[in-house]
C-alpha cells in the first residue's frame, strides 16, 4: 500500500470521526440547569447524570440561594431554574421572563432552637434572635407564623424577634455557637442540628395558608415557547428522575449524600430531611398565587407589582411527560 493511499484513508477516517462527532453534539442538545446544594434538590441534581439517555446533555450550575438562580435568569445564563417559590415569584415581580414548570418537592423548612434554652413555641421566641436566610421561602414562613401570634420582628433590637439574616449555610453555626437562639432552617441543615443534638425541634411551619411549600422548577420564557422539543426532552428526564430517587431511595440517599455532599451528612441526616422534604413533582397556580399573597401580606420581597400566577404557571409539559410515563 503506497505511501499516499494510506494518507487519504488516514484523512477519510479522520473525516468521518468528525462528522460522528459534530452528529453526536447534536443529537445531545444542551439544556443549562440552576440548582441548589439542599437534599430535597437532589433529583434535580441527578437529571444531569441520566440526559444522556434523554437525549440531551444538562450542564449544572450551583448557587447559594434561589434569587441567585434568578439573577442568572435574567443575564441569560440559563435555561431551567430550581427554587423555592418565593424565589421565583420575587423573580417574575423584578422581570425575570419565567415560567413555572413544575413541583419538585414539598415542605423543607423547620423552626429549630438551641438545646437547653425551653423554646417549645412561637411565644417562647419573645427577646430572641431568630437566623434565617434573608428572602428565603422560611422568612416567608417564619414572618406568616409570627403573624399569627401576633408578634413583631425586624433585623434591629426593639421588636419581639430580633432577627439575624444568615446564609442557609452558616445558620447551624450560628446556633451551635450561641450567636441565634433559634432558626428557620431548611433541609438537611435542620435535620442536622437535631441529630447532632445542638438543636431541638420546635415546629413544621406548614399550618400558614402556604401548607407544606412546594419548591418550583422554571423555564424561561424563550426555552419553554421556542425550544419546545428540548423543553420537552428535559421535562421527560425530569420524570425520570424524580420517579428513580422516589422508587430507589437507595439510590437517591447515595447520590445525595456522596456525589452532592461528599459525606458531609450522615444517612440519618438524610432520612429526616427528606421525611421532611419529599421529592414531588406537581404545582398549582392556586399554590402560587396564595403564596405571592401570603408575601405580600408578610412584607417578604417588596414587589412592587406582584405577578398573577395563572399568567405564568404552566404544568402543560409536565402534564405531557407524565403521560409519557405511564403517570396519570
Amino acid at each position: 500500500m503506497t505511501g499516499k493511499l494510506i494518507c487519504n484513508i488516514v484523512r477519510t477516517t479522520l473525516a468521518l470521526a468528525a462528522l460522528c462527532v459534530a452528529a453526536g453534539s447534536q443529537a445531545q442538545e444542551v439544556v443549562r440547569l440552576g440548582n441548589l446544594k439542599l437534599a430535597h434538590f437532589g433529583a434535580v441534581s441527578y437529571i444531569k447524570e441520566i440526559a444522556p439517555t434523554c437525549g440531551i446533555r444538562v450542564e449544572e450550575k450551583i448557587f447559594a440561594k434561589g434569587l441567585d438562580v434568578m439573577q442568572a435568569i435574567i443575564a441569560g445564563e440559563l435555561d431551567v431554574g430550581a427554587t423555592a417559590s418565593e424565589a421565583a415569584i420575587s423573580g417574575r415581580a423584578s422581570g425575570a421572563p419565567i415560567m413555572v414548570v413544575a413541583g419538585f418537592a414539598r415542605g423543607g423548612a423547620r423552626l429549630g432552637a438551641r438545646a437547653g434554652l425551653g423554646v417549645k413555641g412561637m411565644r417562647d421566641l419573645k427577646g430572641k434572635k431568630v437566623g434565617v436566610t434573608r428572602g428565603a421561602i422560611q422568612e416567608v414562613l417564619l414572618m406568616a407564623k409570627l403573624q399569627q401570634h401576633g408578634m413583631s420582628a425586624d433585623s434591629a433590637p426593639g421588636k419581639d424577634v430580633q432577627l439575624i439574616y444568615l446564609p442557609f449555610a452558616d445558620l447551624n453555626q450560628a446556633l451551635m455557637g450561641g450567636n441565634i437562639d433559634a432558626m428557620m432552617q431548611s433541609e438537611p441543615q435542620s435535620s442536622q442540628a437535631i441529630n447532632k443534638g445542638f438543636g431541638v425541634e420546635v415546629l413544621k411551619p406548614y399550618d400558614t395558608p402556604i401548607g407544606e411549600p412546594v419548591r418550583t422548577m422554571v423555564m424561561t420564557e424563550a426555552f419553554y415557547g421556542g425550544k419546545r422539543a428540548l423543553a420537552g426532552k428535559f421535562m421527560r428526564c425530569f420524570v425520570q428522575a424524580t420517579r428513580t430517587f422516589i422508587g430507589e431511595p437507595a439510590l437517591a440517599e447515595k447520590y445525595v449524600r456522596e456525589t452532592m455532599f461528599k459525606g458531609q451528612i450522615s444517612k440519618d441526616d438524610f432520612a429526616d430531611a427528606i421525611a421532611n422534604s419529599p421529592y414531588a413533582f406537581d404545582v398549582t397556580a392556586a399554590h402560587i398565587q396564595v403564596t405571592t399573597d401570603t408575601m405580600l401580606k408578610t412584607g417578604v420581597g417588596r414587589m412592587a407589582r406582584p405577578p398573577l400566577a395563572t399568567d405564568w404557571v404552566r404544568t402543560d409539559l409536565l402534564e405531557a411527560a407524565k403521560k409519557s410515563a405511564g403517570m396519570k
